[in-house]
């Protein structure tokens, strides 16, 4: 991907650690990379079409000069999700903070901490079982897009499925999202199960009933595995549940461990079933 890059911008603020940092302030310089498509205003010459460093550099400055950080890092992380979250064309953001005159009691040229992020894409299962489901699926949604580093951008029909896994239970209404966001795998984890938390989900008997259950499909192309998470999900390819509704919003969709569309998937399951 093309990417539009400010390099030095030098900026007076008060961040640190130290009273004489946060007193009498320091400067700082500002290294972003912005990875952006310039292909639509470099045909036209068209600066709507391109994302206008002059204002990216205001943003930085507004974000370095009204409030005031301890760390470094919090600055590098607050100017990433600035331009993340403001400017939809960009997929991705290189941030590198320096600080010239870090108080280290030793000669260096800077100290500085670079980071890079990214938007991704990810694909949630919704279920429930239990009480009013849509206003639980309905409710899912609304949470999602109030966190601020996440919005849902497809949603598929919803869907009456019987219970999977061998417990007498009623009938789940299913469906699934899309959703872009500026969360990590694990952080991602943990926002769903507040949300199934503040649902009332109790995680008491495994593939039994439930109000809430959010599960993490697929995240961008990654694969990865720890205690609590399994990206993409181990049981999705087995699942009509799943599939059906995932087909519906992201059908081209690859899986990155089988190779196989979703498509493609759900054609094989219902031939086999």
């Amino acid at each position: 991907m093309d990417k539009i890059n400010i390099k030095g911008l030098e900026i007076f603020a008060h961040h640190g650690v130290y009273r004489e940092e946060t007193v009498l302030g320091q400067k700082f310089i500002v290294d972003v990379s912005m990875h952006v498509s310039t292909r639509a205003a470099g045909r036209s010459d068209d600066l709507d079409k391109s994302v206008n460093y002059g204002l990216v550099c205001n943003d930085i400055q507004d974000i370095m000069k009204n409030k005031n950080y301890k760390l470094i890092e919090t600055v590098a992380e607050e100017i990433a999700d600035t331009i993340l979250l403001k400017y939809d064309d960009v997929r991705g953001v290189d941030v590198t903070v320096k600080k010239p005159w870090a108080p280290v009691l030793v000669h260096v040229d800077n100290v500085s901490v670079s980071i890079s992020r990214k938007k991704h894409v990810a694909y949630l299962g919704l279920g429930s079982n239990m009480g009013d489901r849509e206003s639980y699926l309905d409710m899912a949604i609304d949470e999602l897009n109030k966190d601020r580093y996440t919005k849902v951008t497809k949603v598929s029909d919803f869907i009456e499925t019987e219970p999977y896994g061998g417990v007498e239970q009623d009938d789940f209404l299913n469906g699934c999202l899309e959703i872009e966001t500026l969360r990590e795998p694990e952080e991602l984890l943990n926002l769903v199960n507040a949300i199934e938390k503040d649902a009332g989900r109790k995680r008491i008997i495994h593939w039994g009933p439930r109000t809430l259950d959010i599960d993490i499909l697929l995240f961008d192309d990654l694969v990865y595995d720890s205690e609590d998470l399994h990206i993409p999900h181990a049981e999705m390819h087995k699942r009509a549940f799943v599939l059906q509704p995932l087909s519906a919003i992201a059908g081209y969709k690859r899986h990155p461990l089988l190779g196989s569309t979703v498509d493609e998937l759900a054609s094989k399951l219902d031939k086999n079933s």
